[in-house]
């Protein structure tokens, strides 16, 4: 078997990748369960190091490794630099920061006998997607190292340059041959892998139906999962926001990756007294976008990563229009070679429609009319996800009382959604459970350890 990797843009072929063999995805496992023994005994502080020497080579080849995601799933080149380097700072906060998440604790009123350690898990499975080919596993698999675990990455079968990419840098860095390994195998192994009793924790970035499969099969085998699954983050528009400043930042997230992020902004729910003028900003601002090669500077919007990406995404587009949503801006596919999508806005979207319900995964966004800002959080809230929201508005009474009701796993107020190191980055209900990122993505993968020393 292999794992074939296309360029989006044009549709021709790159690389054939040759899948592991049985015998040698063991070696690795193997290989991963005997470095963890060792690389656990290091201290925190000599695992930063390690770390440390990852951003700077990260730094030094920000452009080649842009090149390679802009090749394999279609990033724009000026995102893609900015991904690698959010990459090399999320290691330099952990470098200078993240050794003490692990520092014992003494919980307050605890017994002056007592207090909490924090030890690495073992192996932990790494199964991850191609929009962020590199920060999506940047940030589970650097604080999972530094903890002390190993990790092996199973990453997305398109991207499996980007993979191998990594795992070179890595090596380069200093990590111990094994701590960080890469696995070119499709999803038939996934299953044994969370099953081996080498293979002590997993973390799964990708849709909502993957993310039920893995919970199961890490439940039936005992283990910690995080999942960071799909969304559909709502952007409410209060009628005292400023909406030159909505429509702009608005626009900016939803069409941040082209589309394909689970945080992006999909659904504009928009008090009904504003609705006008907001729509006429948005749309204005969405047609400003400019479409085409990823690899020109001056593209904003590029191709969806992969064939099925775009016929999916234009049949929710065709249903929700049949259910009785407006076309204000595209809704059509762009002719000519690659995985081209026209910059769309649907209006008139009601419950019960593809744009309200599904996860839109590219640069299609629909914008939905509330009665007041209660039936606004009301709409937001009926979602089947829960990973981010935004608020704009000018009241800090109104954006608190936003943020106590909303149901999400982060709430920005007049500004977009975005992870940031230090802080927790994960959702509730469809979009997953488990937080990355700061101390809480360091602990994520560890044995909260009582210590009762008399």
């Amino acid at each position: 078997m292999a794992l074939v990797s296309h360029n989006p843009a044009t549709g021709k072929r790159l690389a054939v990748y040759r899948e592991l063999t049985a015998s040698q995805l063991e070696r690795a496992v193997a290989r991963s369960s005997r470095v963890q023994r060792e690389w656990r005994e290091l201290t925190p502080a000599r695992r930063a190091r390690c770390i440390r020497a990852l951003g700077a080579a990260l730094r030094s080849h920000r452009d080649a490794l842009a090149s390679l995601a802009t090749d394999e799933m279609g990033k724009p080149i000026t995102q893609g630099r900015a991904e690698v380097e959010k990459c090399a700072a999320l290691c330099d906060y952990y470098a200078k920061h993240g050794s003490a998440a692990l520092a014992d604790e003494v919980p307050l009123a605890a017994p002056r006998q007592a207090h909490v350690a924090y030890d690495p898990l073992g192996t932990i499975l790494a199964i991850m997607p191609w929009n962020f080919p590199f920060w999506q596993v940047m940030r589970a698999a650097v604080p999972a190292l530094l903890a002390g675990n190993t990790v092996l990455l199973k990453h997305a079968p398109n991207v499996p340059g980007c993979a191998l990419a990594l795992e070179r840098l890595f090596a380069k860095a200093g990590f111990p041959t094994g701590a960080f390994q890469i696995l070119l195998i499709g999803t038939d192994p996934v299953a044994r892998l969370i099953a081996d009793p080498r293979v002590q924790g997993v973390t799964l970035t990708g849709s909502t139906r993957a993310g039920r499969i893995v919970a199961a099969l890490a439940g039936a085998a005992l283990k910690p999962v995080v999942l960071e699954l799909g969304g559909s983050d709502a952007v409410l528009v209060f009628d005292d926001a400023d909406l030159d400043r909505a429509a702009e930042l608005g626009a900016q997230a939803r069409l941040l990756n082209s589309g394909q992020s689970c945080l992006c902004a999909k659904r504009f729910i928009v008090v009904r007294s504003r609705l006008r003028e907001f729509t006429d900003r948005f749309v204005a601002r969405m047609a400003a976008r400019r479409t085409g090669d990823p690899t020109d500077p001056a593209t904003d919007i590029g191709p969806l990563a992969r064939p099925d990406l775009v016929d999916t995404l234009h049949t929710q587009v065709t249903r929700s229009v049949r259910s009785g949503a407006r076309i204000l801006l595209g809704g059509q596919r762009l002719s000519g070679p690659g995985n081209f999508h026209a910059t769309t806005v649907l209006g008139g979207v009601r419950p019960g429609m593809p744009a309200a319900e599904e996860e839109m995964f590219g640069p299609v966004a629909a914008i939905m009319v509330a009665r007041d800002e209660a039936d606004a959080i009301r709409l937001a809230n009926t979602s089947a996800y829960g990973l981010g929201a935004t608020v704009f508005t000018k009241s800090r009474a109104r954006a608190r009382a936003a943020i106590r009701a909303l149901q999400a796993g982060s709430v920005f107020v007049n500004d977009s959604t975005r992870s940031s190191p230090e802080l927790p980055f994960g959702g509730i209900k469809e979009s997953g459970h488990g937080r990355e990122l700061g101390a809480w993505g360091v602990r994520a993968f560890t044995n909260v350890k009582t210590v009762w020393v008399a």
